[in-house]
């Protein structure tokens, strides 16, 4: 660990890097909190402007930053940054030689997410439950192995299209035309040039995440995310509209089921491919009635699991997030809250297709003002003093209670004090679930 203050740089903007933005300014052991993305104003009241450009093209800016600030840490939120190999180009610190630290995976490691055909070899080759599935380049193709099919397959880009590059069929014929829309008409871009086919599983999908520097795990609390737009598991795919956690519907057997027969395989293939890895492993799985099977694996928080993760964090997060990126996971204290905690994300109109942006937002003082309530900024920006909607997920509302219901309606009462022109929120996150947390 580091003596002294510790300087950090966060990349990224989104509510998941203001909720990791928020839990790291409450470090004693924080120097300076360095962020690209002051753009977004919750993240802005907590940390310093990178005064450099950010992009993949001129990563060597961010670098020279990192040396002149003596950044100890870097954490990387997003997955394309992480796909793009920043943490590898970031490591080192060229005015000492050494290495800094870096929370998020290699270049290679990133491929878990940025590529789920390599992640399904992978798989395939850990003995690892997932789902059948092929990969295709060729529409045609693609649909000829569809017609051998009993029921329609999960059509899903294979590349990174930001949480909505799965298509769940209901019909043969929609499942036709998902393909020739990611393949023939380019609908997901880049990351569509070539798309999984795979065995639609039935049951509860739940998100695991754990930590780990490379040759240890930490198993964080179950959440369960809400992908659909709509009340009901309707609508559209979308990044996500809400998370409560912890999950009441995954037990510690299950939990030890997944860390025995997902995480701990998935961990040792890694090593054994010398690929580094110091961050967050996170599992989408269904429940089925043959066990839990992977949906996919992403290797970062969720945005916006993330948040209810954070809130609920009663250690200090410089503590973890340092630990997982130097090898020393295991000697660091965890401790989360027993809360319980509900997020729901307020999105623009027009999500996830076409986002409005630019509508004023009234009511934040009042809805952080609901005791237990964070509210996370997305996708905010300030306009003439003003915060205005810049993106499709707009706000994170987050709230802590000593139940699920508790939380639920803290959350909810929340998000009524907040208005914009076109809100859409679900109102059934986390509906029904009665355990205590």
């Amino acid at each position: 660990m580091i003596d002294g203050p510790i300087n950090v740089l966060l990349i990224g903007g989104g509510g998941r890097e203001h909720a990791l933005a928020l839990a790291i300014s409450k470090s004693p052991k924080l120097g300076t909190l360095h962020a690209t993305h002051t753009g977004n104003p919750g993240i802005a009241k907590l940390a310093k402007a990178v005064d450099v450009p950010v992009s993949h093209e001129e990563l060597y800016r961010l670098a020279q930053y990192c040396d002149k600030h003596e950044i100890h840490l870097v954490v990387i939120g997003p997955e394309d940054p992480l796909a793009q190999g920043w943490a590898d180009a970031l490591r080192t610190n060229k005015n000492t030689g050494k290495d800094r630290l870096v929370f998020g995976p290699s270049l290679k490691g990133a491929m878990l997410e940025a590529d789920k055909a390599y992640a399904k070899q992978v798989m395939r080759g850990a003995s690892i439950p997932t789902a059948e599935g092929k990969t295709f380049k060729d529409a045609g193709f693609a649909i000829e192995y569809l017609r051998t099919r009993d029921e329609p397959y999960v059509v899903k880009a294979t590349g990174l299209a930001k949480g909505k590059g799965v298509i769940v069929p209901e019909t043969m014929e929609d499942a036709e035309a998902a393909i020739k829309s990611i393949l023939r008409d380019g609908a997901f871009g880049e990351a569509g040039k070539e798309i999984l086919l795979e065995e639609r599983l039935k049951g509860t999908e739940v998100s695991v995440l754990a930590l780990t520097d490379g040759s240890s795990l930490y198993v964080l609390p179950a959440c369960q995310d809400h992908k659909r737009l709509m009340d009901g598991d309707k609508g559209p795919n979308t990044g996500g509209m809400g998370v409560f956690c912890p999950s009441g519907t995954i037990d510690e057997t299950t939990m030890r089921e997944v860390e025995r027969e997902v995480l701990v395989p998935l961990l040792d293939a890694l090593r054994r491919d010398e690929i580094e890895f110091h961050g967050v492993l996170y599992a989408g799985l269904m429940l089925t009635p043959g066990g839990a099977k992977v949906l996919e694996f992403n290797v970062r928080f969720g945005d916006p699991e993330c948040q209810p993760l954070m809130a609920r964090l009663e250690s200090d997060a410089l503590d973890m997030l340092c630990a997982t990126a130097d090898g020393s996971l295991e000697d660091v204290d965890i401790r989360f809250s027993d809360q319980a905690a509900v997020c729901v994300v307020l999105a623009s109109e027009g999500y996830p297709d076409n986002p409005r942006t630019g509508d004023v937002i009234s009511g934040l003082k009042a809805a952080e003002e609901v005791e237990g309530v964070t509210v996370y900024h997305a996708g905010t920006k300030v306009v003439n003093g003003k915060v205005v909607t810049n993106g499709g997920r707009v706000l994170g509302v987050t709230a802590l209670g000593d139940t699920m219901e508790q939380a639920r309606e803290r959350a909810y009462r929340a998000c009524d004090l907040i208005e914009f022109e076109g809100k859409q929120l679900r109102r059934d996150i986390a509906l029904g679930v009665t355990a205590n947390a």
